[in-house]
């Protein structure tokens, strides 16, 4: 029997806004038990152990930031939406920066209800990617490869962001930003 307002939910957010505050290396059953003030047992009545409650974080987290890409590119379409999705992401990553570190953790292809839940959710992104790709004019057989070449300019831009690669130089990150996201749609136009 768990704690009374615990459920696998309430520790998995609660473990997401942990590692917003203090880092996902930091995230711990035992650190998530300090903050709940419970005591650390208790909690494996909802999670296996700290790598089952990292994957729970990495699903939530996915799926939150699939929700806001959604949002942000609906009934858009080419540049607009790229940008869009690009944005959505950078925004998630500047709010939430534990729960972003967590999207780039390597998912186990099977295994545990959180493994799948964490799959499902990053194919919800590489679905959102291919919408936005429908408007270019990308050959079939190289819609994997623009996939990943949007992932590693939007996710190193935001990853070098954050760790403040880019706050002792002119011009202005934003700057590069739109730079940078013109370039792909240059890229992915041609």
């Amino acid at each position: 029997m768990g704690r009374a307002g615990l459920s696998v939910e309430v520790v998995t957010r609660a473990g997401a806004d942990l590692a917003d505050d203090d880092g996902l290396e930091t995230l711990t059953v035992s650190s998530l038990a300090r903050r709940l003030e419970v005591k650390t047992p208790s909690l494996y009545t909802y999670v296996d152990g700290n790598a089952d409650l990292r994957l729970r974080v990495t699903a939530l987290a996915l799926d939150e930031a699939a929700d806001l890409a959604t949002a942000a590119i609906a009934s858009l379409s080419g540049r607009t939406a790229l940008a869009a999705l690009a944005d959505a992401w950078r925004e998630f990553a500047r709010r939430h920066p534990g729960r972003y570190a967590a999207t780039r953790q390597a998912v186990p292809s099977s295994g545990t209800d959180a493994a799948v839940a964490a799959l499902g959710a990053g194919r919800r992104h590489a679905d959102l990617l291919r919408n936005v790709l429908d408007h270019y004019p990308v050959a079939e057989g190289d819609t994997v490869h623009a996939v990943r070449l949007i992932g590693s300019v939007v996710h190193g831009f935001v990853s070098l962001e954050l760790g403040g690669g880019f706050a002792h130089s002119d011009p202005p990150s934003d700057d590069s930003w739109d730079y940078a996201l013109a370039a792909l749609d240059r890229t992915l136009t041609r």
